[in-house]
């Protein structure tokens, strides 16, 4: 059902998309993947659970935890967001916004950041969740916002890239992209890469923008519409995008998964991929959900493939992150499945809860932290073996003495 949630068009959408037999569809469709039983060759540990507020459900809001590396920052669709202790999980403060978020919390070591359904950015004090203001962007937003320096980075759902003023909300500069007739509801959250702003837009095109000024610096076509129905030209950049020294991953629906040079914007390398989570990345491999829910595992440096898993076919899996020597995707059953980063086996398999996960997992500090949309929250560690040492006989050492 959640597939369908994602399909969202800005101009008269219901009745494209009822044309196209999306709605009213008499034809059956696919059930998802029944898993199977699988050896947990992984030992993972809960280490604590917490509520956050109210759930989320079917909204597929940007909503995910984020570290400052101290604590862990989570937001609720109800409006509250919530510090916590990573070690064990205690509430430091809570915040009752009194208001629905749909984005957030982005964190730096004094500011936390998060975005409501009816366009406002709001800051808060990190050590004790005091609001410092509010500011309207004019949109909603479904990007985790972005803290770089002095200002906040929002990215709105009518393809508008604003930088606000860290301090008190003023808006420094805007940059707007055209906008599809046709979108998938979502968006890509910008990030910072040296002294520029990179963020995908829903017309297929990734842009790299100086921080400063919000001057173009480059501008690269990466997922190319194409078809004879607005359907069929759906592009959107809306996943996550990710960066590994001065390689930028980023991928489109209907599009391609590309490697981008940083400081040019030149692709170089691109797979047919469709994707609507986008792409992680670790020093060796990168890794994305197909839209069908096929995990799969690209070389970092040029993109040949290592590995399919199809264990998550129509499960509505996220985003593969990488975690220890493994990468962790959540489904619509609540359900953490574990795959291993060399070929995509199984290795663990624990359930959070029974409702979904949407939203991608965070690794911090070598823990997994995890929120899923009845608004819970909650940490996993790896447990390592340690291989027990025998004790040497007395008489052994007595007779190697001798």
């Amino acid at each position: 059902m959640s597939r369908l949630w994602r399909l969202a068009g800005l101009v008269a959408a219901s009745a494209l998309l009822s044309s196209c037999g999306l709605f009213g569809d008499k034809e059956e469709e696919l059930e998802p993947k029944e898993l199977v039983k699988i050896e947990n060759t992984l030992k993972v540990k809960r280490l604590w659970r917490s509520k956050i507020g109210g759930e989320s459900e079917f909204l597929l809001v940007g909503l995910r935890p984020v570290s400052d590396g101290n604590s862990v920052f989570a937001a609720s669709y109800d409006g509250n967001v919530v510090a916590f202790d990573p070690e064990n999980g205690e509430k430091r403060w809570k915040t009752d916004l009194d208001i629905e978020l749909s984005a957030g919390p982005a964190a730096n070591e004094g500011a936390i950041v998060v975005a409501s359904k009816d366009g406002f950015v709001i800051v808060l004090d990190a050590r004790s969740g005091e609001e410092r203001w509010r500011s309207n962007i004019g949109g909603e937003s479904l990007a985790r916002p972005l803290i770089r320096d002095d200002l906040v980075i929002v990215q709105s759902i009518d393809n508008r890239l604003q930088a606000l003023s860290l301090f008190d909300g003023r808006q420094r500069w805007e940059i707007e992209q055209t906008m599809p007739v046709l979108t998938m509801r979502g968006a890509s959250s910008p990030l910072a890469v040296g002294s520029n702003i990179v963020a995908g837009f829903d017309n297929g095109r990734l842009l790299a923008v100086d921080a400063d000024s919000g001057d173009i610096v480059w501008d690269s076509m990466l997922s190319l519409p194409t078809g004879r129905s607005d359907l069929d030209r759906l592009a959107d950049i809306d996943g996550t995008i990710a960066v590994v020294g001065q390689d930028i991953y980023a991928a489109g629906y209907q599009g391609r998964v590309a490697s981008v040079a940083a400081e040019s914007g030149q692709i170089l390398w691109s797979r047919e991929i469709s994707t609507h989570v986008g792409v992680a990345a670790d020093w060796n491999s990168a890794y994305t959900t197909r839209d069908d829910g096929e995990v799969i595992a690209l070389t970092r440096t040029n993109g040949t493939e290592l590995w399919r898993n199809d264990d998550l076919i129509r499960r509505d899996p996220t985003l593969p992150v990488p975690f220890h020597t493994t990468v962790v995707v959540g489904d619509f059953e609540g359900y953490l499945h574990f795959l291993s980063s060399i070929d995509g086996a199984p290795v663990a398999r624990i359930r959070f809860g029974k409702q979904a996960i949407s939203g991608d997992p965070l690794v911090a500090a070598n823990r997994l932290f995890v929120q899923s949309d009845d608004g819970s929250i909650a940490a996993y560690e790896v447990v390592q073996d340690r291989p027990t040492r025998r004790a040497p006989d007395v008489a052994e050492t007595s007779a190697d003495e001798s």
